[in-house]
């Protein structure tokens, strides 16, 4: 799936690097998950009743909704680029000026992600799965134009947990 830049292209620069990702990533979840999960939402809805919390009672039950809904549906393929002005994931563009600092957690095969980090409040956080492609050459070529943060060693919490516990 190419990416189409026509309308941005004067803004946006070459396509350097692209390739297409899932929205999300999709896990297998066992039955043993189901049962597990079932028995913890329960949990927390009992507590939350008995506690007389029925603003998180009613969390719990949206967040099994949205479980329940992502495993019927396929996420959606997204194209992202890299260009000589910033990167553009799906139709949404990002100017390096917006983007603060990236970094690449390379640990193959559980983690192959470039994450950037952007002065947006609302999403500060862009996490990208590299694939196949070799992070060698895309970090040569953004070290040209963002800071790369070598701190981060290790994919963000929330990712990790994500993956452990198969929510996202």
């Amino acid at each position: 799936m190419p990416i189409n830049l026509s309308k941005m292209q004067a803004n946006t620069g070459d396509i350097v690097f692209d390739w297409v990702v899932n929205e999300y990533e999709k896990h297998a979840r066992s039955r043993r998950w189901y049962v597990i999960m079932t028995v913890v939402g329960i949990a927390l809805l009992l507590f939350s009743v008995i506690s007389g919390n029925y603003l998180f009672a009613l969390i719990v039950v949206l967040f099994g909704i949205i479980l329940f809904l992502q495993d019927m549906l396929q996420p959606m393929e997204v194209s992202f680029a890299i260009t000589e002005a910033g990167i553009v994931v799906g139709n949404k563009y990002y100017p390096f000026k917006e983007i603060t600092t990236y970094w690449i957690i390379y640990n193959p095969p559980e983690v192959k992600n470039i994450y950037f980090s952007t002065s947006s409040v609302l999403r500060h956080r862009l996490q990208v799965p590299l694939l196949d492609n070799d992070p060698r050459p895309i970090r040569d070529f953004l070290n040209q134009f963002l800071v790369e943060d070598l701190e981060q060693e290790e994919e963000p919490l929330s990712d990790r947990l994500g993956r452990m516990f198969k929510l996202h």
